[in-house]
Formats: C-alpha cells, structure tokens, sequence
C-alpha cells in the first residue's frame, strides 16, 4: 500500500507541475452540440471501409426495397447487347466503365490511373469548344463528343487514349519548409477517328456520394443568399450560382451537382453519368453516344431506352440516400485547435460549415435536417493553377463549386488513397491547400504563415470531418 500511495502522489505531483507550467490563460476548447452529427439524423456511425455505403435509418420500407435494387444497379457491372441479362444490357458500345461503382468504388472516390492504359477508376477527360448552345450546354468536339470514351465493346474500336506526365510545382512557408506539388498535364493518344478539333480538355474525377440527397434538400433560397456575386461585402469571396439545364423539364435551374455545379438534381447526375459513362441511355438522355461516322444503328443495344424509368429512379434514390459517416474525434483538443484555425483564416467563407434542409423533398428522411457538409455549393474563381479554360453553362473556366468535405477523412480507409481536387492531383490535404488560388488566395497565404503545429492541427481537423 505505502509503494502504491508514493507512486501515485509522484504521478499527481508530475501532472500538476505539467499543468502549472502550461499556458495559463490557455481555455480548453469545447465542441458545438451534435457536432459529431454531419448529416443530422441522416449520419452513420461506421468508419470501416463501408462507410460511404450505407442507407439513411429513417427510410420507410418501399424506400428501402427501391434503395437495395438501386445498390444492385450500381455495383453491378452493364454488359453488351444482345444479353440474357436483359435489365443490364447495352453497355457501349464507346464507354469509359461498365459499373457505378467502377468509379465511385464502394461508393467513394474515384483516382487518376497509376499506370499509362490503366482504365475505369475514376478520372476522364471532358472535350469542349469555345461557345455554348442555346441550353447554355458548351460545344463538343465535332467528331469525338463531350467525353473521352477510351473503351469499347468487342469490334469496336476505342475512341483513344490519354497519357498523364507531372511538372513539378514549389509552395515555401514561412517558416521555410518546401513542398512539392504536381501539375498533370494530360495528352490524348492512339485516337480511332481522326484528329481532335481545337479542344479544351478537362479532367474530371469521380466523387463519394455521400449526402447528395440532403444537398439537394436545401432550400435554393439558402443557397442564394450565400452568394455574392459582385463581392459586396468586400471580403474578396464572390460565391456566384450556375444555372444549368434540366432536361426533365427544359428549363433552366440552380446547379448543384458536379465539379462546376452543372447538374441541378440528382436524377439527372446519374442519367447523365450513365449515358456519358456507360453508354446507357434513358428518358433523359435517349441517344446512344459515339464518334461521328459510326453508324451506331447497326450495333445492337439493349432496348428504348436501355434503363427502365423506375430502375433509374431507384438508381436516383439510392444516391440521394446514402449517408453521411460522422465526425471522429470531434472533441480533441488539437481537432478543436484546427477548426478554430480554419476559421480564423476564413476558410468557411466558402467551406460552410452548417446549413439547414428544407422541409419539400420527396424524400421525408431529408428534410428538416441540420448538417454539416462545409460547402456553399456555389463557384468560385480558384486562379490559374486549377483552371482548364472550359466553359460549363455559367462557370468559367478558373471557376469551380465549392467541393463538400463531410467525409474526406475516410477517403483513404475506403478507397485506399488520398488524391484531391477534380483531377487527383492533390495527394493529401496538405497538397489540396496549396492549389488554392483566386478567391481563396487570401486564406492560402494565411495557411503558409502558420505554424507546423497550428497547419498540423488544421490537417487533423479536416481529416476529423
């Protein structure tokens, strides 16, 4: 007993000379109530690498029958026409993968290839020209379309190829540390059908989806009144909406969805995704796709239109429903410290932190929800370094939607790597940080004058959402 007591007042004396000889204005830092909830009632508490894969709680049960067959079609890999598995057949015959999930792997992120040729995991290249139609849609290249289709069903031949080759770029801190980014530059090869017309190429990679339901639940309202186009207030952040093309209704609608907000609603990301991805036609979007001088009547498909309505509705609803993985470690001290950080250099000018849902979606489960998904979901001018130079309805070409970062610490448990930004060329968050550019300058530069712990613990924040 005496040993016991003499090893415990010399821990007690050792804790108390640490504390005394701490900051003693120092205030321990606390987290906001239900903080841990990213998606409201809407949040799972799973960080395996399932996480992104699983349903809201609250779905009624024909919403869970619709969600389950809408998994199947996701995952489930399209074959080519003719096929005793006529509900999934008509791949093609020009493609970039044959399943959702080829690209959004365990309903994650998608990356550049690691290897020349390597296909289907998440990065392709958008082909656009100067000038928009009167949908206000960019136009495309005149033989090989909007999209890059670098695959093919059996006797035909893929539109081409790309290679990635990296330039080195520096960023220095203050306090002298050097990091290295890299710039991809991309260069398309072994093209099927002729030279490519004088095209901007834009890379674009696949992203979790992850709470694009309750995205779509805010009010537009809230949204607009996020935006400040002209920059009034001053601040050097000019948040500015797109209003892009529903094809459901021909009308022209607020942009959610995509790198440059250029969906308006989930059911058309995916129909869109489908036809441009796969080649699978719809309701929405019933023309098959190739290059010019293909007679793609001769080729057989998998019926008018390859994806039933209602399959492509449970599709959208399994989308729409995924939810959101919570915060960990939210209470942290050095967790707490970065988020303090991340505000004080203003990175929630853009990234807010949190928004409520509306009380209109279809979807009741969405509605009414206090989330955290650190988006504004509008575009902002992100500078030369991220530019592609294309168009996209009312973005510009240095314009991008503020990217959501609910989630992004599990990136690497689900899908096993860590690259950023609409091409990957981010390898970690750090990177992602440095490419900021235009609107977010400001904040940039204010990252580079800190600390390494203050930039540590700004790191371990994100990586806690």
């Amino acid at each position: 007993m005496k040993n016991f007591t003499t090893y415990f007042l010399v821990i007690l004396s050792l804790n108390f000379y640490s504390c005394s000889n701490s900051d003693d204005n120092y205030t321990p830092l606390t987290a906001e109530d239900r903080e841990q909830f990213s998606g409201g009632d809407a949040t799972v508490f799973n960080v395996s690498e399932e996480a992104f894969g699983f349903s809201i709680a609250s779905l009624n049960l024909d919403e869970q029958t619709d969600f389950g067959v809408g998994n199947s079609f996701f995952r489930q890999s399209w074959v080519s026409a003719p096929s005793s598995t006529t509900a999934r057949d008509g791949l093609g015959p020009f493609f970039n993968a044959v399943s959702c999930a080829s690209c959004h792997f365990k309903d994650g992120r998608g990356r550049a290839p690691l290897f020349d040729g390597e296909l289907g995991k998440g990065l392709l290249l958008r082909f656009s020209l100067a000038g928009q139609d009167a949908n206000g849609l960019a136009f495309p290249d005149p033989v090989y379309g909007g999209q890059l289709q670098d695959n093919s069903i059996l006797g035909q031949t893929p539109e081409g190829q790309f290679t990635i080759s990296y330039q080195k770029v520096t960023e220095t801190y203050a306090d002298g540390t050097v990091v290295t980014l890299q710039k991809p530059i991309y260069t398309v090869t072994n093209l099927g059908y002729g030279p490519l017309a004088n095209v901007q190429v834009s890379p674009r990679v696949a992203n979790q989806i992850i709470g694009l339901g309750l995205l779509e639940a805010i009010p537009e309202s809230t949204i607009l009144a996020l935006a400040d186009e002209n920059d009034a207030n001053k601040d050097g952040i000019s948040g500015k909406p797109n209003y892009v093309h529903d094809f459901a209704t021909n009308t022209t609608q607020l942009g959610r969805f995509g790198w440059k907000s250029n969906q308006p609603n989930v059911r058309q990301q995916v129909a869109s995704a489908l036809s441009g991805d796969m080649g699978i036609t719809s309701t929405l979007f019933p023309n098959e796709s190739g290059p010019f001088g293909v007679d793609l009547t001769t080729i057989p498909n998998g019926g008018t239109p390859e994806i039933s309505e209602i399959n492509l509705n449970r599709m959208a609803l399994y989308s729409q429903t995924l939810a959101v993985p919570a915060r960990r470690n939210y209470t942290d001290q050095n967790v707490l410290k970065g988020k303090k950080t991340f505000e004080t250099i203003q990175c929630t000018s853009c990234h807010i932190a949190k928004i409520q849902t509306g009380n209109t979606h279809a979807i009741t489960s969405l509605r009414n929800q206090t989330i955290r998904p650190y988006t504004d979901l509008l575009l902002h001018d992100m500078g030369e370094g991220l530019a592609d130079n294309a168009t996209d309805f009312k973005a510009s070409g240095s314009e991008w939607r503020t990217q959501p970062l609910w989630g992004i610490g599990l990136i690497k448990m689900v899908n096993g790597h860590t690259s950023l930004l609409h091409d990957g060329r981010a390898r970690n968050i750090e990177e992602a940080i440095l490419w900021h550019g235009g609107e977010a300058q400001n904040a940039k530069d204010k990252y580079k004058k800190l600390s390494k712990e203050d930039r540590d613990d700004l790191l371990t924040f994100i990586e806690s959402l």
